[in-house]
């Protein structure tokens, strides 16, 4: 197996809505959106799938070196290897891959943030900058579009953080800000033990707010020069969007189960968003 095809399975078996918005790519592009996805799930198992915190320390070590060797032309993964490919071609910086690694290395030394500003560093590592790279690799002419993929970066984790507060609470971690849980009365251990209380809902409904607001800042700052070759991004933020209102409507019932579009409807609404642009 080739380092794309890796790749491309890695991409297709995580069964991630980002997949769906690099099927309407140009096959370069949709090799290179892949391979940074790729790129993305091992170093974020590593973190979800290693209990021995030494140990994932370790292997998100190997990962930095890893960055290294690809850019010094030697990579030994298969991901390594599609990525050195890709961004050579497009030249995009190794610090933002070192400092996604950073932001998975974040859930090893912490499972708590005081306030919604020490959560933002943990959101912009993780998605920001990765909505920067892709942002990259799709094209752009106006450098406004950076800070659109800043913004839909943080809406993608925001609702990620939403959907996920139960499963991810069972892991020992908890995304949403202290100060916040305190303001709205809802104990950790509410969360902890699966308790759906209206002070949860009205807690979560002030969270889908936030995401809401990145979601309508960042289609605010896309240029329309730059719209048609972010349309994966539009996608991606269509689909997103989409989970975040059937969370809502369901009345944010996030604690004991995970809210998820079927792929069929996923297909649907990749198709018609890219069509319009």
């Amino acid at each position: 197996m080739n380092p794309h095809d890796y790749c491309q399975e890695r991409a297709a078996a995580s069964g991630s809505s980002f997949y769906y918005s690099f099927l309407f790519l140009p096959p370069e592009r949709r090799r290179a959106i892949t391979a940074l996805y790729a790129f993305c799930r091992e170093v974020d198992d590593v973190v979800d799938e290693c209990h021995d915190i030494e140990v994932a320390h370790a292997k998100l070590g190997w990962w930095r070196t890893e960055v290294d060797r690809m850019f010094e032309g030697a990579p030994e993964h298969p991901v390594g290897i599609a990525l050195r490919e890709v961004f050579q071609d497009l030249r995009l910086p190794r610090e933002q891959l070192l400092e996604i690694i950073d932001g998975m290395a974040m859930d090893l030394s912490q499972s708590r943030y005081p306030d919604f500003k020490a959560l933002q560093l943990y959101c912009y590592r993780v998605a920001s900058v990765v909505g920067l790279l892709a942002a990259e690799i799709f094209g752009y002419s106006d450098r406004h579009t950076l800070k659109y993929a800043h913004d839909l970066g943080m809406a993608f984790q925001l609702t990620n953080i939403i959907r996920d507060v139960g499963e991810d609470a069972r892991r020992g971690r908890i995304y949403l800000p202290v100060d916040e849980l305190q303001r709205f009365n809802v104990p950790a251990a509410d969360l902890l033990e699966a308790r759906h209380s209206d002070a949860f809902v009205e807690l979560m409904q002030f969270q889908a707010r936030r995401a809401y607001d990145f979601y309508d800042q960042a289609m605010a700052q896309l240029p329309p020069v730059d719209r048609k070759s972010q349309r994966p991004g539009l996608v991606m933020a269509a689909i997103y969007r989409t989970l975040l209102d059937e969370i809502a409507r369901d009345g944010f019932k996030v604690l004991d189960r995970r809210t998820s579009l079927t792929p069929l409807r996923k297909v649907w609404i990749a198709g018609t968003t890219w069509m319009r642009g």
